[in-house]
């Protein structure tokens, strides 16, 4: 059993507000009774009145350049950072007393309230954490923002950003797994950004007052106006994970899902929170050597392989690797189910076709060739080896496959000579046949892979 968990000691941090300006204290304390939840208490007023960061409590309309939740007219801004760090290091109760209507900015990351809470140190408390899951695909999209959700075992990210902006036009990044250690080294540094036509208009609103060079980058026509480097080449879209992490733990239960966000912001981050969180059903995790998974039944003898799993047995990597994970069955190894969240974001849907994007018939036949070397290479015997592609006979097209679409790649062993495999193959999208084809492939020592001393006289007959 996974336990809930919340801090070990008090601890306290004070800076200047992003957009207040003002001077800021907070002090973490443990909540030592289960399914609390994570609280904001203003004790800068009377009756110190207190806040769940939960997306029930959000104001959206106010979400524009941070989040913010309110009750009873009572209001604390910018805590996106905050419950990244929460997220990544797995802390479910949190007592936040807050002496303003902002925490500090800081240095514009969650890098210091990260290491902050990790010097609290984390308890378990007696008490099952529940996590929100999906079976079926999870859609939202509003204007030029779109963020989906797919059945998966853990949360993962996938994130492309784009203005229309010379400096800054495209960044994309996955984040496959978030944990601790990764964060930490991936995300937690990155700074939140602006552009400098912004500030002023910012500043006239009342926002922005904390601002400044130290805690947020700030982009010119020409280039940054920071003198200090940027930590990533790729910080923008990693600061907008980041972002995305906090918004997504105002669900109130940790999310297991594989999100695809296209220019994410924290308002549209809070409405797709809403919609997930309405078609989410609630899982008590139960460690059961990987078979919690994607939204189907597994038999005794049936196990998933995981998107990291399935980097162990073949060489493909992004942008042609097709499949997200493998259903391996240890009692009949002739059949295996591949899935793949058919994202948005895949390079191919840029010239294939514009205005009308379609996922190319080969990739998808591709897509279960790989599914079928993940069921081979995963046998014992099959350690050191590659396979490759010798022949495609009766590919056939039924239904095109389109982003947001969640291919079902069944594939199944005509003939087994040790050497090379026939299969056949058929892709599913909402039950319905799209592709089928019968395929075969050789299996290679990887070394003489390398060399091209392979032999492909002994084929396998029809």
């Amino acid at each position: 059993m996974i336990r809930q968990t919340t801090i070990l000691k008090e601890i306290l941090l004070e800076g200047v507000g992003l957009h207040t300006g003002k001077k800021s204290v907070v002090v973490f304390k443990p909540a030592v009774h289960a399914n609390y939840g994570i609280r904001f208490i203003r004790v800068d007023l009377p009756n110190k009145p207190e806040i769940e960061a939960n997306y029930k409590n959000t104001s959206t309309g106010l979400a524009v350049r941070g989040t913010v939740i309110e009750k009873d007219g009572v209001r604390v801004h910018t805590i996106e950072h905050i419950m990244s760090a929460c997220a990544a290091l797995n802390i479910d109760n949190l007592i936040i007393e807050i002496n303003n209507n902002e925490p500090p900015i800081l240095d514009g990351s969650s890098k210091i309230f990260t290491e902050t809470l990790l010097n609290a140190g984390v308890q378990e408390l007696d008490a099952q954490k529940e996590f929100y899951t999906i079976k079926d695909p999870v859609y939202f999209e509003s204007e030029k923002t779109k963020i989906f959700a797919y059945p998966s075992d853990h949360l993962e990210i996938e994130c492309t950003i784009g203005f229309d902006h010379p400096f800054l036009q495209h960044q994309s990044l996955t984040l496959t797994d978030l944990n601790k250690d990764s964060y930490l080294s991936d995300f937690a540094s990155a700074k939140t950004f602006c552009f400098d036509y912004e500030i002023e208009a910012l500043q006239k609103n009342g926002l922005a007052l904390g601002g400044s060079m130290e805690n947020a980058i700030v982009i010119g026509l020409g280039g940054i106006h920071n003198k200090e480097p940027l930590r990533y080449s790729d910080e923008f879209v990693r600061h907008k994970i980041l972002d995305l992490i906090g918004d997504l733990y105002l669900a109130g239960k940790p999310i297991k899902a594989k999100i695809v966000a296209q220019k994410p912001g924290h308002q549209n981050n809070i409405n797709f929170v809403k919609e997930f969180v309405s078609k989410a059903i609630i899982e008590k995790n139960k460690i059961s050597e990987g078979k919690v998974s994607i939204g189907v039944e597994l038999s005794p003898t049936e196990k998933i392989l995981s998107h990291e799993e399935v980097l162990k047995y073949i060489p493909h990597r992004y942008p042609f690797l097709m499949i997200d994970k493998v259903k391996i069955d240890t009692g009949n190894n002739t059949k295996a189910v591949g899935y793949k969240c058919v994202s948005g974001n895949e390079n191919f849907f840029q010239g294939h076709f514009p205005g009308s994007p379609i996922m190319p018939g080969v990739l998808i036949i591709e897509a279960m060739a790989q599914t079928s070397c993940v069921m081979f290479l995963s046998r014992p015997q099959m350690q050191g080896k590659l396979a490759y592609f010798m022949s495609i006979d009766k590919a056939k097209f039924r239904v095109p496959v389109k982003p947001g679409d969640f291919l079902e790649l069944r594939v199944e062993i005509i003939k087994d000579s040790g050497k090379r495999g026939k299969m056949k193959g058929e892709a599913y999208v909402d039950g319905k046949l799209a592709t089928e084809a019968e395929f075969i492939f050789i299996i290679v020592d990887r070394d003489s892979s390398l060399r091209g001393d392979y032999d492909t006289s002994d084929s396998c007959s029809k």
